[in-house]
């Protein structure tokens, strides 16, 4: 009977119980540990975006769609490590705000946590722009792997600040939903299939991942800087063509709006809600009792 029970899906309510426990446990966690976490996470995050640029270069002459299905597919991979492997992602930690909807946690608590999980993940992140960049990686395939990552980076600063904050949104209900499927799975192939499709629609319908875009746009901002001319013989372009790709630009009209569009896709929509739909009327029942 036992073994049974342990078999059985977890029904929408114990889902969130879970949820909270777990948005509990990482606001609590050490601080040094969050902050090791979130590095790991930062760079696993990024080499899921190195592996959607390898996938996606080349493939002009394939149908849009397919082609973006296919980046997102391999940008699923991201996730799908932090949650088996272990990381303290940013967008997912927003859903701490369930622990503070519980008063389990204080406005302080959540406040540092979130604060050491993006700075960790920041730089997980650049330590990776860096790595690739030595690497050598944009002159992949003559130049046009680089070519591919200035295109992204410079789309990304060109979106409307209403449309980066709705942008971030969208993408961290994604991100949030996966991982709250994930809390059920039992198995990796479980976590495999809950995380897959959500994280491949939000990178193929092109929303905007805060933690990704400490990858991408700077990446793109080292090639525009430090690339030599030989690549951009390569690729027959210049750098002028790409002079918007600044750390002002990446900041001010892309990484902070769609911080506060992930804040809120994940942290309200997703856990605030759930929250409300399922734990407040069971706290105030307990109260009333």
């Amino acid at each position: 009977m036992l073994a049974e029970n342990k078999r059985e899906e977890l029904l929408p309510h114990q889902l969130t119980e879970k949820a909270a426990d777990v948005a509990y446990n990482k606001a609590t966690k050490a601080p040094l540990s969050a902050f090791y976490l979130a590095i790991t996470a930062g760079l696993f995050i990024g080499l899921a975006f190195v592996f959607y640029v390898t996938v996606t270069t080349g493939t002009e002459n394939v149908a849009w769609g397919l082609s973006k299905f296919a980046g997102g597919a391999a940008f699923s991979l991201g996730l799908l490590l932090i949650v088996v492997v272990g990381g303290e992602l940013f967008t997912s930690s927003t859903l701490t705000l369930i622990a503070k909807a519980s008063k389990r946690i204080t406005t302080a608590q959540l406040l540092k946590n979130w604060i050491i999980v993006y700075f960790g993940n920041f730089i997980g992140a650049t330590f990776l722009v860096f790595l690739i960049f030595f690497a050598g990686m944009y002159n992949t395939d003559h130049g046009q792997w680089g070519l591919t990552v200035l295109h992204i980076a410079q789309h990304k600063l060109h979106h409307s600040s209403i449309e980066a904050v709705s942008l971030g949104i969208l993408c961290n209900m994604m991100v949030c939903l996966a991982v709250w499927m994930a809390f059920a799975a039992r198995t990796i192939t479980d976590k495999m299939f809950a995380v897959f499709l959500p994280v491949t629609m939000f990178v193929a319908s092109g929303f905007e991942h805060s933690i990704a875009n400490m990858f991408m746009v700077p990446s793109g901002i080292l090639i525009q800087q430090f690339a030599p001319a030989e690549f951009w013989l390569a690729i027959g372009e210049h750098t002028s063509q790409y002079s918007d790709l600044t750390i002002y630009n990446f900041i001010f009209d892309n990484l902070i709006p769609v911080t506060i569009g992930n804040i809120i896709g994940g942290g309200v929509i997703v856990g605030l809600m759930h929250w409300m739909i399922y734990l407040r009327p069971m706290q105030k029942s307990k109260q009333e009792q």
